[in-house]
């Protein structure tokens, strides 16, 4: 059996993904971690496990780790996979261009998969964007809409920027140098070749996602609906059960799938 450790098990993602370790085949837990203070710290999870507040003493007692904490933890949580050389399922969204030059480093040593998002729904959308994106001009302008829970506070949300990354990877692009957020006012005309974000927050919405290419007098419209956690938690323990054993490397949910 192959022993999965879940960084921050107090989240409702860490809640989730114990759930469905519960009912993976070939797969168990083999402890969980909280911050320090956290109300879940010291909890029995049944089998002898204790929840804990220490990454590294349950990377050695574990053959693979699933981490959905926040990005200030995820050094920590990167030093303890790789001093025990254990892999790494990074989940964890809102990581600036700090954390994934640490995700690099840490790469060189352990297997790390870093992705926006564990579904294997989005990350078939993200392949097809990229195939749309590529086959189509700088005349079809792209434009992604993502909606979240009220109590999301990163924005645009990691699956959003997945999918901009797909979009930007069609067309050969960086990102970063051709991305429009958070429009108001008097902004001028579109920049062509721009891939734009909206993001928007209410009620108890998973995640909802919508990619639109846009031309003359036509659209396409590629999305995803989030009806439950749970499609994200079952992603993540599949990436996880890919991951043990693999090689020092970074990896993606486009590995686990084979797009």
């Amino acid at each position: 059996m192959t022993r999965v450790g879940v960084l921050g098990a107090g989240g409702r993602m860490g809640q989730a993904i114990i759930a469905a370790l519960a009912e993976a085949p070939g797969l168990k837990l083999g402890g969980a971690v909280e911050r320090a203070g956290h109300r879940i710290v010291g909890s029995d999870l049944g089998d002898g496990l204790i929840v804990c507040s220490n990454p590294l003493a349950l990377a050695h007692a574990c053959d693979v780790l699933i981490d959905f904490t926040t990005p200030d933890a995820l050094a920590a949580n990167l030093e303890a996979a790789c001093e025990s050389e254990t892999p790494l399922v990074v989940g964890t969204t809102g990581l600036g261009a700090e954390h994934h030059r640490a995700i690099d480093a840490a790469a060189r040593d352990v297997a790390v998969l870093q992705t926006g998002n564990t579904s294997l729904g989005v990350n078939l959308l993200a392949a097809l964007v990229e195939q749309a994106a590529a086959r189509l001009g700088d005349e079809w302008d792209i434009e992604i809409v993502e909606m979240h829970h009220r109590h999301k506070v990163d924005a645009p949300s990691g699956t959003a920027l997945l999918l901009g990354e797909a979009a930007a990877r069609g067309r050969g692009v960086d990102l970063a140098r051709h991305s429009a957020r958070g429009r108001d006012g008097i902004t001028g005309a579109r920049k062509p070749g721009d891939i734009g974000f909206a993001s928007l927050r209410g009620g108890s919405v998973a995640g909802d996602h919508l990619v639109i290419l846009a031309a003359e007098g036509e659209r396409i419209e590629l999305g995803h609906r989030a009806e439950t956690r749970e499609i994200f938690a079952r992603g993540a323990v599949k990436a996880a059960a890919w991951l043990a054993g693999k090689k020092a490397g970074r990896y993606s949910m486009r590995d686990v799938l084979g797009v």
